[in-house]
Protein backbone atom coordinates (compact mmCIF):
# COMPACT_ATOMS: atom_id res chain seq x y z
CA UNK A 1 0.00 0.00 0.00
CA UNK A 2 1.33 3.42 -1.01
CA UNK A 3 0.11 6.47 0.90
CA UNK A 4 1.02 10.06 0.09
CA UNK A 5 0.62 12.67 2.85
CA UNK A 6 -0.90 15.97 1.75
CA UNK A 7 -1.06 19.47 3.17
CA UNK A 8 -4.43 19.98 4.84
CA UNK A 9 -6.62 23.00 5.30
CA UNK A 10 -6.60 23.07 9.09
CA UNK A 11 -9.87 24.96 9.35
CA UNK A 12 -11.78 22.57 7.11
CA UNK A 13 -10.49 19.46 8.89
CA UNK A 14 -10.46 20.64 12.51
CA UNK A 15 -12.72 17.84 13.78
CA UNK A 16 -10.87 15.12 11.89
CA UNK A 17 -7.42 16.34 12.89
CA UNK A 18 -8.49 16.67 16.51
CA UNK A 19 -9.91 13.15 16.51
CA UNK A 20 -6.72 11.63 15.11
CA UNK A 21 -4.45 13.47 17.54
CA UNK A 22 -6.62 12.64 20.54
CA UNK A 23 -6.67 8.95 19.63
CA UNK A 24 -2.91 8.88 19.19
CA UNK A 25 -1.97 10.95 22.25
CA UNK A 26 -4.59 9.96 24.83
CA UNK A 27 -2.02 8.04 26.89
CA UNK A 28 1.01 10.18 26.04
CA UNK A 29 3.14 11.20 29.07
CA UNK A 30 2.93 14.96 28.42
CA UNK A 31 -0.86 14.91 28.09
CA UNK A 32 -1.26 12.93 31.30
CA UNK A 33 1.19 15.17 33.14
CA UNK A 34 -0.32 18.48 32.02
CA UNK A 35 -3.96 17.45 32.47
CA UNK A 36 -3.51 15.67 35.78
CA UNK A 37 -6.02 13.29 37.32
CA UNK A 38 -8.88 15.65 38.17
CA UNK A 39 -11.95 16.22 36.01
CA UNK A 40 -13.18 14.74 32.74
CA UNK A 41 -9.95 13.61 31.08
CA UNK A 42 -11.48 13.20 27.62
CA UNK A 43 -12.96 16.72 27.68
CA UNK A 44 -9.74 18.21 29.02
CA UNK A 45 -7.71 16.37 26.38
CA UNK A 46 -9.97 17.86 23.70
CA UNK A 47 -9.25 21.35 25.01
CA UNK A 48 -5.47 20.81 25.15
CA UNK A 49 -5.29 19.26 21.68
CA UNK A 50 -7.46 22.13 20.49
CA UNK A 51 -4.77 24.54 21.70
CA UNK A 52 -1.99 22.70 19.86
CA UNK A 53 -3.94 22.34 16.62
CA UNK A 54 -5.46 25.80 16.82
CA UNK A 55 -2.02 27.37 17.20
CA UNK A 56 -0.88 25.78 13.94
CA UNK A 57 -4.03 26.99 12.17
CA UNK A 58 -3.72 30.57 13.45
CA UNK A 59 -0.06 30.74 12.43
CA UNK A 60 -0.79 29.16 9.04
CA UNK A 61 1.78 26.49 9.77
CA UNK A 62 2.00 23.12 8.01
CA UNK A 63 -0.59 20.47 8.85
CA UNK A 64 0.01 17.24 6.96
CA UNK A 65 -2.41 14.36 6.72
CA UNK A 66 -2.56 10.88 5.29
CA UNK A 67 -5.82 9.12 4.44
CA UNK A 68 -6.86 5.57 3.60
CA UNK A 69 -10.10 5.08 1.69
CA UNK A 70 -11.19 8.59 2.56
CA UNK A 71 -10.51 8.35 6.31
CA UNK A 72 -7.86 10.58 7.86
CA UNK A 73 -5.54 8.12 9.61
CA UNK A 74 -2.48 10.15 10.52
CA UNK A 75 -1.39 13.78 10.86
CA UNK A 76 1.74 15.82 11.46
CA UNK A 77 1.62 19.32 12.92
CA UNK A 78 4.66 21.45 12.09
CA UNK A 79 5.87 24.94 13.01
CA UNK A 80 7.47 26.78 10.10
CA UNK A 81 10.43 29.14 10.67
CA UNK A 82 8.92 32.20 8.95
CA UNK A 83 5.60 32.31 10.79
CA UNK A 84 4.55 34.97 13.31
CA UNK A 85 1.92 34.39 15.98
CA UNK A 86 -1.13 36.65 15.52
CA UNK A 87 -2.94 38.34 18.45
CA UNK A 88 -5.60 35.63 18.32
CA UNK A 89 -3.02 33.21 19.73
CA UNK A 90 -3.18 34.95 23.12
CA UNK A 91 -6.96 34.68 23.09
CA UNK A 92 -6.78 30.96 22.30
CA UNK A 93 -4.32 30.38 25.13
CA UNK A 94 -6.43 32.28 27.64
CA UNK A 95 -9.58 30.37 26.67
CA UNK A 96 -7.75 27.07 26.97
CA UNK A 97 -6.25 27.74 30.38
CA UNK A 98 -9.51 29.17 31.66
CA UNK A 99 -10.98 25.75 30.85
CA UNK A 100 -8.10 23.63 32.16
CA UNK A 101 -7.15 25.72 35.19
CA UNK A 102 -4.01 27.33 36.63
CA UNK A 103 -2.42 24.08 37.79
CA UNK A 104 -2.54 22.60 34.29
CA UNK A 105 -1.14 25.84 32.92
CA UNK A 106 1.75 25.75 35.39
CA UNK A 107 2.54 22.18 34.42
CA UNK A 108 2.52 23.11 30.72
CA UNK A 109 4.78 26.08 31.43
CA UNK A 110 7.16 23.62 33.06
CA UNK A 111 7.20 21.59 29.83
CA UNK A 112 8.03 24.69 27.80
CA UNK A 113 10.78 25.62 30.26
CA UNK A 114 12.45 22.25 29.74
CA UNK A 115 11.84 22.06 25.99
CA UNK A 116 13.20 25.52 25.17
CA UNK A 117 16.95 24.79 25.53
CA UNK A 118 16.63 21.48 23.64
CA UNK A 119 16.50 23.13 20.21
CA UNK A 120 19.27 24.04 17.79
CA UNK A 121 20.65 27.35 16.50
CA UNK A 122 19.98 26.55 12.85
CA UNK A 123 16.64 27.63 11.36
CA UNK A 124 14.40 24.59 11.11
CA UNK A 125 10.97 23.10 10.68
CA UNK A 126 9.75 21.89 14.08
CA UNK A 127 7.64 18.75 14.18
CA UNK A 128 5.25 19.52 17.02
CA UNK A 129 3.23 16.32 16.84
CA UNK A 130 3.07 13.25 14.64
CA UNK A 131 -0.06 11.24 15.32
CA UNK A 132 -1.09 7.81 14.09
CA UNK A 133 -3.79 6.17 16.24
CA UNK A 134 -2.98 2.64 17.50
CA UNK A 135 -5.54 1.03 15.16
CA UNK A 136 -3.66 2.43 12.14
CA UNK A 137 -0.11 1.73 13.26
CA UNK A 138 2.08 -0.80 11.48
CA UNK A 139 0.99 0.39 8.02
CA UNK A 140 3.90 2.75 7.31
CA UNK A 141 1.85 5.89 7.90
CA UNK A 142 4.22 7.40 10.45
CA UNK A 143 7.20 6.93 8.15
CA UNK A 144 5.29 8.44 5.22
CA UNK A 145 4.47 11.49 7.32
CA UNK A 146 8.08 11.82 8.49
CA UNK A 147 9.34 11.62 4.92
CA UNK A 148 6.91 14.37 3.93
CA UNK A 149 8.08 16.58 6.82
CA UNK A 150 11.69 16.05 5.76
CA UNK A 151 10.79 16.98 2.19
CA UNK A 152 9.06 20.09 3.50
CA UNK A 153 12.30 21.19 5.15
CA UNK A 154 14.33 20.47 2.02
CA UNK A 155 11.96 22.57 -0.07
CA UNK A 156 12.46 25.63 2.12
CA UNK A 157 15.43 27.98 1.82
CA UNK A 158 14.92 29.07 5.43
CA UNK A 159 15.19 25.58 6.99
CA UNK A 160 18.29 23.45 7.51
CA UNK A 161 16.58 20.49 9.12
CA UNK A 162 13.80 19.21 11.36
CA UNK A 163 13.58 19.30 15.15
CA UNK A 164 11.26 17.45 17.53
CA UNK A 165 10.94 16.34 21.12
CA UNK A 166 9.76 13.00 22.42
CA UNK A 167 8.86 11.78 25.88
CA UNK A 168 8.92 8.07 25.01
CA UNK A 169 12.39 6.55 25.23
CA UNK A 170 11.59 3.84 22.68
CA UNK A 171 10.97 6.57 20.10
CA UNK A 172 14.56 7.81 20.36
CA UNK A 173 15.93 4.77 18.53
CA UNK A 174 13.18 5.00 15.90
CA UNK A 175 14.02 8.62 15.13
CA UNK A 176 17.74 7.89 15.09
CA UNK A 177 17.05 5.24 12.47
CA UNK A 178 15.77 7.92 10.08
CA UNK A 179 18.61 10.36 10.66
CA UNK A 180 17.87 12.24 13.88
CA UNK A 181 20.44 12.89 16.58
CA UNK A 182 19.84 13.66 20.25
CA UNK A 183 20.71 17.31 20.94
CA UNK A 184 19.50 17.48 24.54
CA UNK A 185 17.69 15.74 27.33
CA UNK A 186 15.71 17.07 30.28
CA UNK A 187 13.39 16.04 33.09
CA UNK A 188 9.96 17.67 33.11
CA UNK A 189 8.79 15.88 36.24
CA UNK A 190 9.55 12.61 38.02
CA UNK A 191 8.96 9.91 35.44
CA UNK A 192 8.61 12.36 32.53
CA UNK A 193 11.85 12.67 30.55
CA UNK A 194 12.12 14.52 27.26
CA UNK A 195 14.64 14.19 24.45
CA UNK A 196 15.33 16.97 21.95
CA UNK A 197 16.24 15.63 18.50
CA UNK A 198 17.43 17.15 15.24
CA UNK A 199 17.74 15.84 11.70
CA UNK A 200 20.02 18.18 9.72
CA UNK A 201 19.35 18.10 5.99
CA UNK A 202 23.05 18.48 5.22
CA UNK A 203 23.98 15.40 7.24
CA UNK A 204 22.27 13.16 4.70
CA UNK A 205 23.76 14.78 1.63
CA UNK A 206 20.66 16.64 0.54
CA UNK A 207 22.18 20.11 0.40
Amino acid sequence: MTVVPQLLDGRATVDEVGRVVREAFADYPVMQYVLGEAGDYAARLRALIGLFHGARVLRDDAILGVSIEGELCGVALCSLPDRVSPPEMDQLRERTWATLGPEARARYDRCVEVWTPLGVAEPNVHLNMIAVPPRHQGQGLGRALLDRVHALSLDRDDSLGVTLTTEVEANVALYRHVGYEVVGRGTIAPGVTTWGMYRPDRAIGNR
